[in-house]
């Protein structure tokens, strides 16, 4: 199982930071039926609230907001990829839709209100290492331009940093030829809600992406 470690720099500055690692053997395909609809459903809940922009203020997304402020970067300029979820949601662009194992990371994102990094295990060289991004690191973003990582909290492997709580890159991306995954949940509130949210990952994970072999590492 690939090892996730959290760097004890990032930890001083970041000291709840806590992390639910899950890796799993997968399917990807296109997504079925029953996880659109819970996708749409997860969406209604959100739009149906009678403010729905409070979703923005929970605990989850201010925790994170807080992690990227003490390590200098602005949460205004980079959120949390749950936060950018969110705000897709609420401005009726509904979430996207890209494939079963995306998906089903998304929908554990949006109702944990918690960022997901996802990577394809057969691109990741070597055990993963939680650290605040270095000057003059970039990589291309999935669907994005390069992304200025200084101060940004980043996974790296043995070749560098490939995804951080606000974009992953492509180079680690999940594909519709990815058979094994690792999805990491990051919590910089505490680790209390991540073993809920690791046991919906993986049940969605063996309900729609047949997921098998899943394991659970929580670092933090």
């Amino acid at each position: 199982m690939t090892t996730v470690k959290i760097d004890p720099e990032l930890k001083t500055k970041c000291p709840r930071v806590a992390l639910a690692c899950v890796t799993a053997e997968v399917q990807a395909g296109p997504a079925p039926e029953g996880l659109d609809q819970q996708l749409r459903v997860s969406e209604e809940k959100v739009l149906k609230l009678a403010e729905p922009k409070l979703v923005l203020e929970a605990g989850a997304i201010l925790a994170t907001r807080a992690g990227y402020k003490a390590l200098g970067k602005d949460p205004a300029r980079y959120r949390g990829s749950a936060e950018a979820l969110l705000r897709r949601v609420i401005a009726g662009k509904g979430l996207p839709r890209i494939n079963n194992v995306v998906d089903a990371i998304n929908l554990v994102s949006v109702e944990s209100r918690l960022p997901v990094g996802l990577y394809d295990l057969a691109e990741v060289q070597g055990d993963i290492l939680f650290r605040a991004g270095r000057p003059g690191e970039t990589y291309k973003g999935i669907g994005k331009y390069d992304l200025n990582l200084e101060g940004l909290p980043v996974f790296c492997d043995a070749v560098g940093p490939h995804g951080s709580p606000t974009s992953d890159s492509e180079r680690t991306m999940v594909t519709l030829g990815t058979k094994q995954v690792v999805a990491i949940i990051i919590s910089f509130g505490g680790a209390e809600p991540l073993q809920r949210s690791s046991q919906q990952m993986t049940e969605l994970l063996e309900k729609h992406c047949s997921g098998k072999n899943i394991q659970l590492e929580i670092a933090g």
